[in-house]
């Protein structure tokens, strides 16, 4: 029994000091840039010391960024001597990640204990068979409002699935369509239990009965489900895909960061040729299954889409079009809509939450993103395209807006669904009006 218990205890031991081993070193600062020289001297520090920016700094707003342990010093002497302001944000990511394992795991436990052992993907963060399992749950329980679509397979053979829903079965021409997507990113798993969250509310527990009515839905949880799994076996911090045939280094750097691979102003801005970039945009545009799955919905349901939003994380932002920084004929609509779904977000959201900001995708984020999926929603046709950067805690030495504590998983659910509704809303007036 001795020997059993031992056993039991190294074996313990090893998988709390074995994991995020990629990650010892690894430091986060708070950055604050003054003046557009250092924003110009910022963004080259990006390439040169590889950083990964958390939260992209603009004038006014502090950032945050991780940077590798042999980068460190580069970094901060260059940045003292631009008398660029930064300090420490989180002083050892490995131990940080380690105990966000701990209360990943705590909460695991809970919640099955309170769903008689039912694991459900809006209550905890969930690996990628149990999202899936529910999808095919939701087809198999409800089929007369919701079929499961098993578009494609990933590129490690995972199937990517998605759901529509619909009273009609999608026949009826007239209704206008809503597109959720989340798991773009894969280190951001808070972006996939809103997508869940509103299938169980137009499904299993419908309180506003005129969205299942008035709308068809399409629904895709995880876009990038090889990426999200890594995310649990491999790299807490992953972002892009899996993929390893997009260039010579490919085997060895993985993947492609998903929201800049589709073709639209593909490769002109915020991102990076080295395929070892989690910025790197891929060989060519739709490189990636993954993304060629989201553009041949859109491509097949443009006509009639009304409303396109990708969940991400994290900022609390509603953002529009386009990742230029320019402004689209109707960015006045647009920013009506996004401020009216912040407003609803804001009154029913908590104190430990900063407030919903709406406004342009490259002027929130302080950055150019080119390819991106909302920009290239909209240039399709899709009238009303957003990005959602959900919320974080406000609280500081914490890498919380990736690693958000699963406590907080319902509430996000519950206030992003209050500011759906306002949006799917104001979407089927604009689309109405809009045939008529």
């Amino acid at each position: 029994m001795f020997v059993i218990r031992l056993f039991l205890f190294v074996v313990l031991v090893f998988d709390a000091y074995g994991k995020h081993e990629e990650y010892i070193g690894w430091k986060s600062y708070y950055v604050e840039l003054k003046s557009e020289t250092q924003l110009k001297t910022f963004k080259s520090l990006i390439t040169k010391c590889e950083i990964d920016v958390l939260v992209h700094p603009i004038i006014g707003r502090e950032g945050i960024v991780i940077v590798k342990p042999e980068n460190q010093k580069t970094f901060e002497k260059e940045a003292k001597a631009e008398d660029i302001a930064f300090r420490i944000h989180v002083n050892d990511i490995k131990r940080h990640l380690d105990y966000d394992d701990k209360i990943l795991e705590r909460h695991r436990r809970n919640s099955m204990t309170k769903t008689n052992g039912r694991p459900l993907p809006y209550d905890s963060y969930q690996e990628i068979d149990v999202i899936n399992d529910y999808l095919d749950y939701i087809g198999e329980t409800y089929p007369n409002v919701a079929k499961v679509v098993d578009a494609a397979n990933s590129f490690e053979g995972r199937p990517i699935k998605y759901i529509k829903i619909s009273t009609t079965n999608f026949e009826d021409e007239t209704k206008p369509i809503i597109y959720l997507d989340g798991g773009s990113h894969a280190r951001e798993r808070i972006s996939i239990p809103p997508v869940t969250w509103a299938i169980h509310k137009l499904v299993e527990n419908v309180t506003e009965h005129d969205l299942l009515e008035r709308f068809d839905w399409i629904l895709l949880p995880v876009i990038n489900p090889d990426g999200y799994q890594f995310t649990f076996t491999t790299n807490r911090l992953w972002r892009k895909t899996c993929s390893n045939d997009q260039h010579l280094l490919s085997t060895v750097c993985l993947g492609v960061d998903a929201n800049r691979n589709y073709d639209f102003y593909w490769n002109t801005a915020g991102v990076n040729d080295s395929p070892c970039s989690d910025t790197y945009p891929g060989s060519k545009p739709f490189s990636e299954v993954e993304t060629r799955v989201v553009r041949d919905i859109l491509q097949e349901n443009v006509h009639r889409m009304a409303l396109y939003i990708s969940f991400h994380s994290f900022g609390s932002m509603i953002l529009y079009p386009w990742g230029s920084g320019n402004l689209p004929p109707n960015a006045v609509e647009m920013h009506d809509i996004a401020s009216a779904m912040a407003e609803v977000i804001n009154k029913h959201s908590i104190p430990d939450f900063p407030r919903y900001y709406a406004g342009n995708l490259a002027l929130m984020l302080g950055n150019e993103v080119s390819g991106n999926a909302e920009d290239y929603a909209y240039n399709l046709g899709v009238p009303l395209s957003f990005t959602v950067n959900l919320p974080y805690p406000i609280v500081t030495n914490s890498l919380e807006g990736y690693l958000l504590d699963p406590k907080y998983i319902g509430q996000v659910c519950r206030e992003t669904w209050e500011g759906l509704i306002v949006g799917a809303r104001k979407a089927g007036d604009h689309f109405k009006d809009k045939n008529r």
